[in-house]
């Protein structure tokens, strides 16, 4: 039959077709096999992690919170003698958990040096958190207390620029806009990089992204305002309309909305009725951040607000949006699009933040790191 002999013809043509085909399919799979064979995987990375001032208010939530990311092998949990529990009892209870971090606990009596006694504790270390320093008494101006927590900050620092000072240093140390120009200034003045130096702000915007989600009944998870400027009352400015959600808020309710942001500690340290301050939204925020960090470190891409040195404003230093990588900071993002009134509040950042700068390159000027 000529049809039937015209059919098996074209049947085996087009088998002959899809062969070829299939051959390139099949090392088509093969070159992906072997490029993800000389590609080091991207699995969980197995960092050194330090927290000092780790058994402190926000340091024991915030180090139970390293101990459970899966990026962190080794935590090691410093504190003075004076703290509330001995850092050794923290890093035994954290070493209870079901997870691949070792953890241990470095002390030092209170007056000593950190650079005298912490070789151990921050040799290696990939990332060095600082929620240290002392919290603001009442009737005492943001310039005492800049004063005790600058110094407090600078031994920490003076240890970290001998022993790892290839880490990233995440700050949690009052007052932020201050002391991060300082330390990142003495940085420089050892000759080391001051973009290790991060100031973390990320507790401004996780509260934004709370109060956008209560005020819109919507998942506080799927929304991300940026919180540019500085980490202080006036200098924290939420940009409410580069976020899909915030945006659809009555532009009449923003500046109630801003202000809810600015003052959300203080509504803290007054429900806490003198009893504390934000110790556990900090150390969630803190980890938030510092797991962006070290994702970034371990190949995958970050972007979180911080409060770095920069060049996207005219101030030295400025809080926006950075890309965490392989190196720790990978690039400053500008600010994008403002609508009227960030842009007006963006004035007043500007002026406030100015002043508070100036204090902490002054204080790096007088101060200086020892080798």
């Amino acid at each position: 039959n000529k049809k039937d002999a015209a059919k098996a013809k074209a049947k085996s043509k087009a088998k002959a077709k899809a062969e070829p085909k299939a051959k390139v399919k099949a090392k088509a799979k093969a070159k992906v096999k072997a490029k993800a064979k000389s590609k080091p995987k991207a699995s969980a990375g197995n960092f050194k992690v330090c927290v000092c001032g780790g058994a402190g208010g926000i340091g024991q939530p915030l180090s139970m919170l390293m101990a459970l990311d899966p990026n962190v092998a080794e935590l090691c949990v410093f504190d003075l003698s004076v703290a509330m529990v001995p850092p050794a009892g923290v890093a035994a209870d954290l070493g209870h958990l079901e997870r691949k971090s070792s953890v241990k606990g470095y002390v030092m009596e209170l007056g000593s040096k950190p650079i005298d006694h912490l070789e151990e504790c921050l040799t290696g270390c990939h990332l060095v958190l600082v929620p240290a320093g002392m919290p603001r008494k009442p009737g005492q101006t943001r310039d005492d207390l800049f004063k005790i927590n600058a110094d407090i900050a600078r031994g920490i620092v003076e240890a970290c620029a001998k022993y790892c000072p290839d880490a990233m240093l995440g700050m949690i140390v009052n007052p932020v806009n201050s002391v991060v120009p300082a330390m990142a200034e003495l940085y420089k003045k050892k000759g080391l990089d001051p973009m290790k130096i991060v100031g973390i702000t990320t507790l401004d915007i996780v509260r934004a992204n709370k109060f956008v989600g209560e005020e819109t009944g919507k998942n506080a998870t799927f929304i991300n305002v940026p919180v540019i400027g500085g980490h202080a009352g006036s200098t924290i400015l939420p940009l409410f309309s580069q976020d899909k959600t915030a945006k659809t808020i009555p532009s009449e309710k923003i500046p109630d909305m801003d202000k809810h942001v600015q003052d959300a500690g203080t509504d803290v340290v007054n429900a806490k009725n003198g009893k504390g301050s934000a110790t556990l939204s900090m150390a969630y925020a803190g980890a938030r951040l510092a797991k962006s960090i070290l994702a970034g470190l371990a190949g995958k891409r970050r972007i979180e607000c911080a409060y770095v040195k920069s060049d996207i404003t005219e101030l030295p230093y400025f809080a926006s949006k950075v890309l965490f990588g392989k190196t720790g900071i990978a690039k400053v993002l500008p600010l994008g699009e403002l609508n009227e009134h960030e842009s007006k509040r963006l004035a007043e950042v500007k002026e406030q933040l100015k002043g508070e700068i100036e204090s902490g390159l002054k204080y790096a000027e007088a101060n200086s790191l020892a080798d």
